[in-house]
């Protein structure tokens, strides 16, 4: 049968582990698709780098539109990066007919809604497995897998550099800017890590993952954003002696009035899976009212494991190539006239359950003190831990960590006000979000 031609913009890392699954993988991808897949043309700016990774017998070029009106190209798979020109060369491969395979999580998070409609309206696809959580096959199984169920919620650690500082803060307790410096020699981090450690890269691949869930726009400007760069190696310490792990955690729940979007710190009890996952390791647990809580496990980058979802999707679009465009899996798995227009809430208005640490004067009635305050507020305390405070002067203070109950975020942030008004209490109160994941 007549090969699906495919031309590649972009071969750095995954661009090039692409074509070498492709190659090596040759027949058994080929009979899975029921046709061969084959490389026809590539760009990118340094062509002797890309000639070293795709080979002899491919088209080269240094003009990714090139790739995206090759009048021989049957699917474009996009590979640059960023929004720019990017975005140009899949909104003109859609324009040219072209299906269009990504791993470009910034472009559909911010973009989506526009690329969608642009298929639609060709009656080409656009697919983004490898856009999330690398070669963790998550996007398939909530678009197709779980489509008997009303989503619930999802809860993700979907950025590795963020994980692996977290786990070598827990493990050797060490200051975040001593593990960061660690990760960037090891090259987990970037020299700019600020895309990785506050929270971004997560909150494009969480914004994905919501709209598919829930059926509702790709919508990351409404995404709330908290980093690891300001968190402490005793709240750390204090969690883990509360039966808790901190994890860099993407978190969107269903409500009634509307859904939850957020990525921050977050306290997970660790007898749950998702506690467990460490390293540069990414995880991700769905939540369905007919199957309970899944979880899919595995590496969120690298050159082979983003290929393998890469190709997953050229193999997707392969099968389905001659097939009527109305009866194709929808790109945010409900169809486009029934897509939601379900609000994003405000962190204001989020429930869950709080990790509080506040520094106070260790004498009589201060804990009587805080706990009235919070009581007033609607937010009863489910566990309390006081230590002394350790930074090298002993002026009577200690460090008291409270876990709370479910409340409502701007309760929270009312009784903290009044808290850190107190006489006895010392600066800010450390506030991190706590979640039981237990359905």
């Amino acid at each position: 049968m007549k090969p699906i031609h495919v031309g590649i913009c972009g071969v750095g890392t995954v661009g090039g582990g692409t074509v070498t699954v492709l190659k090596r993988n040759c027949e058994e991808i080929a009979r899975r698709a029921g046709r061969p897949i084959l490389v026809r043309a590539a760009a990118n700016r340094d062509l002797a780098r890309a000639r070293e990774l795709v080979g002899e017998g491919v088209e080269l070029t240094d003009d990714a539109l090139v790739i995206a009106r090759h009048p021989d190209i049957d699917i474009v798979v996009e590979l640059i990066g960023g929004t720019t020109i990017a975005k140009e060369v899949v909104l003109t491969a859609i324009e040219n007919g072209k299906h269009v395979v990504t791993a470009n999580k910034k472009l559909i998070a911010e973009y989506g809604n526009e690329i969608f409609a642009k298929a639609q309206e060709k009656g080409v696809m656009v697919a983004f497995e490898a856009a999330v959580a690398g070669g963790i096959p998550v996007i398939k199984a909530l678009r197709e897998g779980l489509t008997a169920n009303k989503i619930e919620w999802v809860a993700g650690i979907i950025n590795g550099t963020s994980n692996f500082i977290l786990t070598e803060m827990r493990d050797k307790g060490s200051a975040f800017a001593d593990v960061l410096k660690e990760a960037q020699r090891l090259g987990y981090a970037e020299a700019d890590p600020t895309f990785d450690i506050e929270g971004h890269d997560a909150a494009h691949k969480l914004t994905i993952m919501s709209a598919i869930a829930f059926g509702i726009p790709v919508q990351f400007d409404k995404a709330y954003l908290e980093g690891i760069s300001k968190l402490d190696a005793a709240d750390i310490k204090y969690a883990q002696e509360l039966g808790y792990r901190i994890k860099l955690l993407g978190m969107t729940r269903r409500r009634p009035n509307g859904i939850e979007l957020r990525v921050s710190p977050t306290l997970i009890p660790e007898k749950r899976l998702l506690a467990n996952v460490d390293g540069v390791m990414n995880a991700v647990v769905v939540k369905g009212d007919a199957v309970g809580a899944t979880m899919y496990y595995g590496a969120g980058a690298g050159a082979e494991p983003t290929a393998s979802s890469v190709i997953a999707d050229l193999v997707d679009i392969t099968r389905l190539h001659t097939a009527d465009p109305e009866h194709r899996v929808p790109h945010l798995a409900f169809q486009p006239s029934a897509i939601a227009n379900l609000p994003i809430l405000p962190i204001e208005e989020v429930e869950t359950c709080y990790y509080l640490r506040l520094n106070a004067q260790d004498q009589p009635g201060v804990l009587a003190d805080v706990t009235r305050i919070l009581a007033d507020g609607g937010i009863s305390v489910d566990a309390m831990l006081q230590r002394p405070f350790t930074d090298g002067a002993d002026d009577g203070r200690d460090d008291i960590a409270i876990i709370t109950h479910i409340a409502i975020e701007k309760n929270v942030n009312a009784a903290l006000a009044k808290i850190e008004a107190l006489d006895t209490v010392n600066g800010k109160v450390v506030k991190l979000r706590l979640e039981h994941l237990n359905g």
